[in-house]
């Protein structure tokens, strides 16, 4: 291994005790690495950094900045050990940071997708797939946390899910309304008969019962919301709005019934397994809805004060 290669072994190493998990980075700077020996480099430079963070030559100029924020977060820790290693600028490419407005499901476009998931071919995969969408629909979770629990993380004696290893490592319980608790455990029976040979370590499983692949579900999820005209040229849904759609009614929910948003976010944002209250008000500025909510209320305090 070059000295550059375990350099870059001994700062994941350093960020992963931190709870960091870094797997695209791991495989960027070990391209940044091959790069750099096969240029016959041995220190970091700006010019060699912004080469590499320009490949392929037809990526967008997000993904070459990308690329770049990689390589730089690196350097910054490398001049630290090799005074010759230059860090990046910053800027070097224009980028587009607008975040894209989720999808918000009404409660028919749930039922909806969920009677489709009912409908594919093999009962297990219908099974899996209609309890996933649903759990994910009520609970916030995240697609990845969802596809990755245990059956020893899903509690149907006292309907709490753990999580474990979540976003930047952390754990968290989440508690079930008992419907859900239902459908978990009329699931759990169902994929147990169905499934002989589950392995004991997932939840929801596939026909063959291992873990579900990421891409697989968003492809079942593309195929369902297009069959039902959810899915067009412009609009186009994703697992993760089913997150979204969860929190925007949480907050909806709690405007129309007068609870103080400010002193109870906290509390969503925990459930969410949010690091903190603020990446929950994206939800807030991102819906119409809500903000029309807040004004009316607003106007009801104030409105004779005028």
């Amino acid at each position: 291994m070059s000295a550059l290669g375990r350099h870059v072994a001994e700062y994941l190493a350093l960020r992963r005790s931190f709870g960091f998990k870094l797997e695209r980075e791991e495989q960027l700077l070990a391209q940044f690495v091959a790069y750099s020996e096969a240029a016959g480099e041995e220190h970091l430079t700006s010019d060699l950094a912004i080469a590499w963070a320009k490949l392929p030559a037809t990526a967008s100029a997000n993904q070459w900045a990308k690329r770049l924020g990689v390589v730089r977060s690196f350097a910054a820790y490398l001049v630290t050990i090799d005074p010759a290693t230059e860090v990046p600028p910053s800027g070097i490419f224009p980028t587009n940071r607008r975040r894209p407005s989720p999808y918000l499901f009404t409660e028919s476009d749930v039922e909806r997708i969920l009677q489709a998931a009912r409908g594919l071919r093999s009962p297990l995969r219908a099974a899996t797939h209609e309890t996933l969408f649903g759990l994910l629909a009520v609970s916030g979770m995240r697609i990845g946390e969802a596809i990755g629990l245990a059956c020893g993380d899903v509690d149907l004696a006292s309907g709490v899910i753990t999580i474990r290893h979540a976003k930047f490592d952390r754990t968290r319980l989440v508690p079930l309304h008992e419907s859900t608790t239902a459908a978990l455990s009329a699931y759990a029976a169902t994929r147990d008969r169905l499934c002989r040979h589950q392995h004991p370590d997932v939840f929801f499983c596939s026909s063959v019962g291992t873990t579900l692949d990421r891409s697989g579900v968003d492809k079942t999820f593309r195929q369902i919301t297009t069959a039902l005209g959810l899915r067009t040229a412009t609009t186009h849904p994703r697992v993760h709005d089913l997150r979204h759609g969860f929190a925007v009614r949480t907050l909806i929910n709690w405007q129309r019934q007068g609870v103080n948003i400010d002193r109870h976010l906290a509390t969503l944002s925990g459930y969410l397994g949010h690091v903190a209250p603020s990446d929950t008000y994206w939800y807030l500025s991102a819906v119409p809805e809500l903000m029309t909510l807040a004004a009316d209320r607003l106007d009801a305090r104030f409105g004779n004060q005028r």
